[in-house]
C-alpha cells in the first residue's frame, strides 16, 4: 500500500470565516478551499439552481452563444422542407446522451411540424448516428459522411465532436451535405468550414459559461430550438437527466455555477421520473431509486454506458436511453451489464498481466510503464493505464498491438506531462494528441522499442530526486468529537459533488483504535472503531486499507469523508477513510 503525502488546505482566517454565520466554521473553510470567497458568492454556489443567463430570447431563438442563430433556423427549415437529418455523435456518455437529447428533440419538433403525417415519419427523417469506436475511430469520418449523404441526409448536426474536423467537414460539404457542429472541445489551428458552429470555447463567442460538456452545449441548441417551435410533450426540463447524467461522466467541472444548476436539476429529474433506460439501469446497477447524486452517475451509470462503445457498440447504449419501453429497456440494461462486467474483467486481466511482467523485468522502481500486447482490446486499454497510474504513480503507456501499427492510450501524475513526452518522441509517431494527463498515439511496429527506450529515459530524467507519492487534498482538521450528522448534512450542500467540487475530506490527528479488524471476501477493507471522549465509538471503513487491521496502532491520524451509514432501518455516523497513518506520522 502506498502512502499518501496530506496536503491540509490552509486555514481560513477567523474574520473571514465569521462573515459565514450561521454556516458551520468548517462548511465555510470548504468554501474558502473552493475558491469562494465573499458571502454572496458562496450563497449563490450553494443555491444555484439557475444560470445567470439562457442562450435565446423570443425573438430570435438564440444569442450569446456564436453560430446558435443559423443553427436554429436551418434545422427549422430542414424540418419543414422534409429533408433528412442525421444527427452524429461520439460513443462516450457525453456523446450518446447528446445524441439522445437531439435526436428526440429533432423529432419532437418534426412531429409538431408535420401533425397529419404518421408518427413513425418523424424516425425517417431524424436519425442517430455514431461511430464505432474500432472501424472508424473518434469524431467525424469522412468515408461515413459521404454514405449518409449517398443515403439521402441533407443535413449534419454534430454532438460532442467535429471542432477538429476541418477535412472531414470539407469532404462532406462536397457530399453535398450542410453540416452544424456542437462541440465542447478545444479549439485547432483552424475551425471546420461548416455552416454553423457552436462551441463556447469559440474567441467570438459572447456565452459566460465556455466548460459546459458536449451534452451542455447540445442542450442549449435543443432548449431554443423548443422555445420557438414549442412542440406538445417535450420540454427543455423532460431533458435534463440526459445532461446530468453526461456533464458528470465525461468529468465537467462541478464548480462552475452552469454545469451545476443543470446536473442538480437532472439529478431532481432522475430520482422523481426517470425514464424507462435510466430506470432500468439503477436497476442492474442495484442503486435504490430516489438516491441517486452525482457519484451514483460516476461509478455505476456512466461506466455501463461506457461499456457499450468500449466492446461493441455505442447504439446499443442510445437504443436503451431513447426506448420509452420499460420492457425493452430492461433487456437492452442487462446487455449492458452483462458488457460491463466483461469490460471489468478484461480491465483486471491485462492489469494483472502487466503487474507479473513488471515484477519479473525490473527488481527496483520503474520511472515509467510501458506495456504492449496484440490481445489488450482498443477500449478499455485507456482504463488498464489509469488504474497501473493509481497503482504504482507513475506515468504508464498501455498498447494494443497491431499487425504493422499499434495505438496506445497514456495516463499520467501531475509531475509528468505526457503529451510533453510524446512531443519529443514526434519523429517516433504517426499521430498523438492529449493533454498533461492523457493522450493517445499510433505507431509503426517498427519504433516501438525505440519509443519505450525514449520514453523511459525522458520519465527518469524528469522524475529522478521526485518524491512520488499521490497527494491527498484535505479540506479542514476537525476534532472527532465535533463530529455529528447534522455536519454530514450541512456538507451535503456542496452536491452535486464531482469534478473540481470533490467531496470534502477532513482530517483527526490521534484518535485512539479500539478495535480493527478486515472486511471483504479477500480481507482488503479495513473496519474500525474509533474513540470519542464521552461519546459512543464511531464506525469507520477503509476500502483497500485492509492490511491496517494487522498490527494496528494505539492511535492514527485518519483523513475520511463524513457519511450517515443506513443498515436495516438505522442510522449511524461513519468514517469513509481516504487514508490512515500512525498518531504524528507526519506528512
Amino acid at each position: 500500500m502506498m502512502s499518501k503525502r496530506w496536503v491540509v488546505a490552509e486555514p481560513a482566517p477567523l474574520n473571514w470565516l465569521r462573515q459565514y454565520s450561521p454556516i458551520s466554521p468548517v462548511l465555510a473553510q470548504v468554501l474558502y478551499n473552493r475558491g469562494f470567497t465573499q458571502p454572496a458568492a458562496a450563497k449563490q454556489f450553494l443555491e444555484a439552481r439557475e444560470t445567470a443567463g439562457k442562450p435565446f430570447d423570443s425573438r430570435t431563438g438564440m444569442k450569446g452563444l456564436n453560430g446558435g442563430r443559423g443553427a436554429v433556423a436551418r434545422i427549422r427549415e430542414a424540418i419543414k422542407a422534409r429533408q433528412p437529418i442525421v444527427v452524429y455523435g461520439d460513443f462516450d456518455a457525453d456523446g450518446v446522451t447528446s445524441t439522445v437529447l437531439m435526436v428526440q428533440t429533432l423529432r419532437a419538433i418534426f412531429r409538431h411540424q408535420h401533425a397529419k403525417a404518421a408518427p413513425e415519419l418523424a424516425e425517417r427523417y431524424i436519425k442517430p448516428y455514431i461511430p464505432h469506436r474500432i472501424d472508424e475511430g473518434y469524431g467525424l469520418n469522412s468515408e461515413a459522411l459521404r454514405r449518409l449523404a449517398g443515403a439521402g441526409a441533407r443535413l449534419i448536426v454534430t454532438v460532442d465532436c467535429g471542432i477538429r474536423s476541418v477535412e472531414e467537414v470539407d469532404a462532406g460539404r462536397a457530399a453535398g451535405l450542410d453540416i452544424i457542429i456542437t462541440d465542447h472541445h478545444s479549439l485547432g489551428p483552424e475551425i471546420p468550414r461548416a455552416y454553423a458552429v457552436i462551441n463556447p470555447k469559440q474567441t467570438d463567442c459572447n456565452y459566460p459559461e465556455d466548460m459546459l460538456a458536449g451534452v451542455g452545449v447540445a442542450f442549449r441548441l435543443a432548449e431554443a430550438l423548443l422555445m420557438v417551435a414549442r412542440p406538445p410533450g417535450l420540454a427543455a426540463d423532460d431533458l435534463l437527466d440526459l445532461v446530468a447524467i453526461g456533464t458528470v461522466a465525461d468529468l465537467a467541472p462541478l464548480n462552475r455555477l452552469e454545469n451545476r444548476a443543470l446536473v442538480r436539476r437532472g439529478l431532481e429529474r432522475i430520482n422523481s421520473n426517470p425514464r424507462p433506460g435510466v430506470a432500468a439501469l439503477l436497476q442492474v446497477a442495484g442503486i435504490k431509486p430516489g438516491s441517486v447524486t452525482a457519484e451514483t452517475i460516476g461509478y455505476a451509470i456512466g461506466p455501463r454506458i461506457n461499456a457499450a462503445g468500449r466492446l461493441e457498440s455505442a447504439m446499443l447504449a442510445y437504443d436503451l436511453l431513447s426506448t420509452d419501453d420499460p420492457q425493452r429497456a430492461e433487456q437492452l440494461a442487462g446487455q449492458l451489464q452483462a458488457l460491463n462486467v466483461q469490460r471489468q474483467e478484461l480491465t483486471r486481466e491485462a492489469q494483472e498481466k502487466i503487474r507479473a511482467q513488471l515484477e519479473a523485468d525490473y527488481a527496483g522502481d520503474v520511472p515509467l510503464i510501458f506495456a504492449s500486447d496484440p490481445h489488450f482490446r482498443p477500449g478499455i486499454v485507456g482504463l488498464v493505464a489509469g488504474r497501473l497510474v493509481e497503482e504504482y504513480f507513475r506515468p504508464a503507456v498501455v498498447m494494443e498491438e497491431g499487425d504493422t501499427e499499434s495505438r496506445a492510450s497514456c495516463r499520467s501524475i501531475p509531475e509528468f506531462d505526457i503529451t510533453r513526452a510524446l512531443d519529443a518522441c514526434a519523429d517516433l509517431l504517426v499521430r498523438h494528441g492529449g493533454h498533461a494527463q492523457a493522450a493517445g498515439f499510433t505507431v509503426h511496429n517498427s519504433n516501438i522499442d525505440a519509443l519505450r527506450r525514449k520514453l523511459l529515459e525522458i520519465a527518469s530524467a524528469q522524475l529522478e530526486g521526485q518524491d512520488l507519492r499521490p497527494s491527498l487534498n484535505i479540506d479542514a482538521v476537525v476534532d472527532v468529537s465535533h463530529l455529528s450528522e447534522s455536519l454530514v448534512h450541512e456538507l451535503s450542500l456542496l452536491e452535486p459533488t464531482g469534478h473540481l467540487n470533490p467531496v470534502p475530506v477532513l482530517a483527526s490527528y490521534g484518535v485512539r483504535v479500539l478495535e480493527a479488524r478486515t472486511v471483504g471476501k479477500e480481507g482488503q477493507h479495513v473496519k474500525l472503531k474509533l474513540a470519542r471522549a464521552g461519546q459512543p465509538p464511531l464506525d469507520a471503513i477503509g476500502f483497500g486499507l485492509g492490511e491496517w487491521a494487522a498490527r494496528p496502532p494505539a492511535a492514527v491520524d485518519v483523513a475520511y469523508r463524513l457519511e450517515v451509514n443506513e443498515w436495516n432501518g438505522s442510522r449511524s455516523l461513519q468514517l469513509n477513510v481516504q487514508d490512515i497513518r500512525p498518531a504524528g506520522g507526519g506528512s
